[in-house]
């Protein structure tokens, strides 16, 4: 019976018809690359603190980890910038002995006409108006009034026993991001409108930012309780050291993670962090993950670090999950507000921020960022020696699809079967494979790769491409796969060597000796 089944019993005597219905040849890899969103809870929320959960809405989002919170911040961020793909939350509790971020608004100054308080708490506008009329007092309470009537914003405001004219803030989360959120006036100054009432005097926090907040959560238990689920895309806020080996031990590539040879989960880690040029580059300097992109944010953004992280893994998500191997320059962060014009990383900036393992961001036309350049952190390879191999997101995003377009083929066409040598003669419909068939098999895979834009140059990939038993193990085949990955239009380089007209000698040369005018009349 050379046809080897899988289910129907090769002695079996009752008649007539029996069918087994057999995939292998039918699937192909339908894997849903979810996004995960990692931030602090508020007490108030009603998701278990550790574990991962789906979300669908920003409604659900507020339920579970409670509105004005880091977590659900990000889900307002991210759903600005993708509404289509699969989202999770992982929330985490405040960490112990953690401070709230504070600050204070002084109203120094009653107005001497009407008008608008154009304020920004977290890149959120809160217009306040006032009239001619007001105290002091009246406006630091109308102030207060206006912060508290908005649920979703991530701070508390009570007007100051003292005097009645100070607005005191409180982070509604306790962290060290909550020194994250901005307080600015008139974000898009005269010419978009606004304007501070004439005669209002108002003090902001000094910094123009909360300050005083403290607190890292710890991500072991949050970590483990993510099991072997696959999240593709996380958004992690946190940037200090420890945060950072954290997320980088289970996205790595040791034994243990998500990109290692047990695992093969893969995914990526994105994140954001703010501060002057000269910070930056010497927070990139000592960085080296190949799975984490950090991206450089001005000082002067109203928007916090965690939105901006937030906003990124959408846009990151949406796109890759279309096509892995397409940059992502140029793909807009909808509701994040950039520095003014005056404050934003230049040219020269930017280029060395990139060159330091950092993601980039300028602005677009609209005004508002845009990806840049998906930078990884990674620099160096094991002998400290400056390496390019995983410089950029899109490289382990295609690296990715590959190996699960053929983790796929293999899994489902040769699930059961048998391995021979080369040569060997056997019937049709044997359960059997040989070297050839399977690099037959990858040939082909590699094929319909190059067909979709992941891959180029088949004829080096044939040459290099290598499938033997090994010579120890009968039952183990063994295979080096050299893909070439395709790679992107990033640069577009131009010289532009004009004349003012060209040589006449140079024109003889090319187009030959010229000719005497033609007559009409004769037809010469």
């Amino acid at each position: 019976m050379p046809i080897s089944f899988a289910n129907i019993p090769a002695n079996i005597k009752v008649p007539l018809y029996w069918v087994e219905v057999d995939p292998s040849m039918a699937g192909l890899p339908t894997i849903n690359l979810r996004a995960l969103l990692v931030g602090v809870m508020t007490a108030d929320g009603e998701a278990p603190a550790d574990i991962p959960l789906p979300i669908g809405s920003q409604a659900q989002a507020d339920l579970a980890f409670g509105q004005g919170s880091e977590l659900s911040r990000m889900f307002k961020a991210f759903f600005a910038n993708n509404f289509a793909n699969e989202v999770w939350g992982l929330p985490l509790a405040e960490p112990a002995a953690a401070a709230a971020a504070t600050g204070t608004i002084d109203v120094t100054d009653a107005p001497t006409a009407a008008g608008t308080i154009h304020l920004y708490i977290g890149g959120e506008h809160i217009p306040v108006n006032v009239s001619t009329s007001d105290t002091t007092a009246t406006i630091a309470q109308a102030i207060a009034n206006a912060i508290n009537d908005d649920p979703s914003l991530p701070v508390t405001a009570a007007v100051s026993a003292v005097g009645g004219t100070g607005v005191d803030l409180t982070s509604v989360f306790k962290s060290v991001n909550g020194n994250e959120i901005a307080v600015s006036l008139n974000y898009y100054g005269s010419r978009g409108g606004e304007q501070t009432p004439p005669g209002l005097g108002l003090t902001l926090p000094a910094s123009g930012f909360l300050t005083g907040g403290t607190g890292t959560p710890s991500f072991d238990t949050a970590i483990i309780n993510m099991g072997e689920e696959p999240f593709e895309y996380v958004a992690m806020p946190y940037t200090d050291s420890n945060s950072l080996f954290d997320w980088d031990q289970e996205y790595g590539f040791t034994d243990q993670g998500r990109w290692g040879w047990q695992r093969q989960l893969f995914g990526h880690v994105f994140s954001a962090k703010r501060g002057t040029y000269a910070d930056l580059i010497a927070f990139g300097d000592a960085l080296n993950s190949p799975v984490e992109s950090i991206m450089a944010v001005e000082v002067a953004s109203p928007s916090p670090s965690f939105e901006w992280v937030a906003a990124y893994t959408a846009k990151a998500q949406r796109a890759l999950i279309n096509d892995p191997a397409r940059p992502l320059q140029a793909l807009t962060l909808n509701d994040i507000k950039a520095a003014g014009v005056h404050q934003r990383f230049d040219f020269v900036e930017l280029n060395s921020l990139a060159s330091t393992g950092l993601a980039i961001q300028k602005i677009g036309g609209d005004n508002q960022p845009m990806i840049a350049r998906e930078q990884t952190t990674y620099q160096l390879n094991l002998y400290g020696q400056p390496d390019d191999a995983y410089e950029l997101v899109t490289t382990l995003a295609t690296l990715a699809k590959l190996l699960r377009n053929q983790k796929q083929a293999i899994t489902s066409k040769y699930p059961r079967h048998k391995l021979a040598n080369d040569g060997t003669k056997f019937g049709p419909g044997q359960a059997i494979v040989t070297p050839g068939i399977v690099k037959g098999e990858l040939i082909a895979q590699y094929q319909q790769d190059m067909y979709v834009g992941l891959v180029e140059d088949l004829s080096n990939f044939k040459r290099h491409l290598l499938v033997e038993r090994d010579p120890n193990d009968p039952n183990r085949l063994n295979v080096l796969y050299p893909p070439d990955l395709i790679n992107q239009l990033r640069i577009f380089a131009v010289l532009a060597q004009f004349r003012l007209q060209y040589d006449r000698g140079v024109d003889t040369a090319i187009i030959g000796p010229s000719q005497p005018p033609f007559n009409a009349a004769s037809g010469a």
